[in-house]
Order: structure tokens, then C-alpha cells, then sequence
């Protein structure tokens, strides 16, 4: 395996008195990009929750690159290098596109400025053509491109996106597939919370799938297609 840049050990996450993650261990390598597969409600969101510092855990730990996200505030969080896209994207409507990217725009936790509007015109050329609409005049599809193009100007170490294909046209789902694709060929980190385990073998590297609050199986996006006894039980609807 690639040498891990986000460790998650023996993490446990409670809503109050309700406890939602129990234990969780996820190693995610430089440069994989690794799916978090699960049915609704089986706890992906809340993991990302954990790791961006929404939702603190109660026992455990959150490393990036060796270095402990534990307790920290969420802006404290991002400037360590954790990128985090949510699943209602979340765009300023009122603002422009290139608005909407210059608000992200931050150097990486060492400096770095990979990341600039020019790059991300070449990346997301339907962007350039857009600049100057208004980012609440996208379609739904427009705004999740968007959304991750405005996290990629924070140079972060690590993408996290959450359900990235959810409620999309197929195809918009396959553009949003290839765009990923393009970035892992770029070295980028990618981490996916998602249901759709036909999306997620056509982008991955790694998987993981998470049920009850629990990381219940870990390996290669090839091991997982070859793997029916796992799909049928813990991802088929």
C-alpha cells in the first residue's frame, strides 16, 4: 500500500447520546483514491464529518500525514490540508462563479499554490465559459463541479466528496466520474463516501465499506468487483 496519508483509528462519533460510528479504522494511501461504500445511513457521512472536525470523536484518532486532526476546529482542520466537499454542495448563489473560486482560494499546508483559477479553467473548462453566472443559476451537476473545483483552490492534501454523484443525470454522473478520474491521474488524494457501487468501480482504486457504524471490509476496487458474498451482503438494495 501506498503510505498512508489519513489514518482513522478506533474512532467513536456520537449525535448526543446516540452513538453513530463505532471504532472506526480507515487508512487512505497517497494518492488512491479510495471509495467509502455503504447503504443510507450506514455512517459515511458522519465518518467525513470526523474527519473534517464537524463532528469531533468521542474516543480515537484522526491522523493526516502523521500529524493529529484531534479536537481541532474544522477551519484548523481544512488549513491542515483536508478538502471536504458535502453532499448539498453548498455554492454562494448570489456570487459568481469565479467569485464562488476566488472564496476557496488558500495556500496548502506548506505553502503551495498548485491550484489557481487558470488551472482549474483548464481542468473544469465548463466552468471558463461560466465565470461570470451566477453560481445559484447552475444546474445541479454545474454546482457539484463547482463545489469541488472551489475545494481544490485550498490546495488541500486530501479531497473528501460526499456523495458526488447523488441525485445527478447519468449523464452528468459520468462526467463527474471522468473528472475524478483526471485528478487521480494528477496524484490527487481522493476519499468518496458513496452508495453507488457501480459509480465508485468505474473511479476507484481502494474500497472500503462501512455498515452500523462499522468498517466491515478494506481492499483493492478490483478485489471488491471480484468479491459477490460482500456486495450482496453489505451493498445490494
Amino acid at each position: 500500500m501506498a503510505s498512508p496519508i489519513l489514518e482513522v483509528r478506533g474512532t467513536d462519533v456520537f449525535y448526543g447520546a446516540s452513538q453513530i460510528l463505532f471504532g472506526i479504522d480507515l487508512s487512505v494511501g497517497r494518492g488512491q483514491t479510495m471509495a467509502l461504500l455503504g447503504r443510507n445511513g450506514a455512517g459515511k457521512s458522519t465518518t467525513f464529518k470526523a474527519i473534517a472536525g464537524i463532528a469531533p470523536p468521542r474516543r480515537g484518532q484522526v491522523m493526516l500525514s502523521g500529524t493529529s486532526l484531534a479536537g481541532k476546529a474544522p477551519y484548523l482542520v481544512a488549513r491542515a490540508g483536508v478538502g471536504y466537499v458535502p453532499e448539498d454542495r453548498q455554492v454562494f448563489p448570489e456570487h459568481t462563479v469565479e467569485d464562488n473560486l476566488i472564496v476557496g482560494a488558500k495556500a496548502g499546508p506548506r505553502g503551495d499554490r498548485h491550484w489557481t483559477t487558470e488551472r482549474i479553467y483548464e481542468v473544469f473548462p465548463i466552468l471558463a465559459g461560466m465565470r461570470r453566472r451566477m453560481a445559484g443559476r447552475l444546474s445541479g451537476g454545474e454546482q457539484q463541479m463547482l463545489t469541488i473545483a472551489r475545494t481544490l483552490m485550498g490546495n488541500p492534501d486530501i479531497l473528501l466528496l460526499d456523495e458526488p454523484s447523488e441525485g445527478l443525470a447519468p449523464l452528468i454522473v459520468q462526467a463527474i466520474g471522468a473528472l475524478i478520474r483526471q485528478l487521480r491521474e494528477m496524484g490527487v488524494t481522493i476519499l468518496i463516501a458513496e452508495q453507488n457501487m457501480h459509480f465508485c468501480l468505474g473511479v476507484a482504486t481502494h474500497a472500503a465499506v462501512i455498515d452500523k457504524g462499522q468498517v466491515v471490509y478494506s481492499d483493492t476496487i478490483e478485489a471488491l468487483r471480484g468479491d459477490d458474498a460482500v456486495r450482496q451482503r453489505y451493498l445490494a438494495v
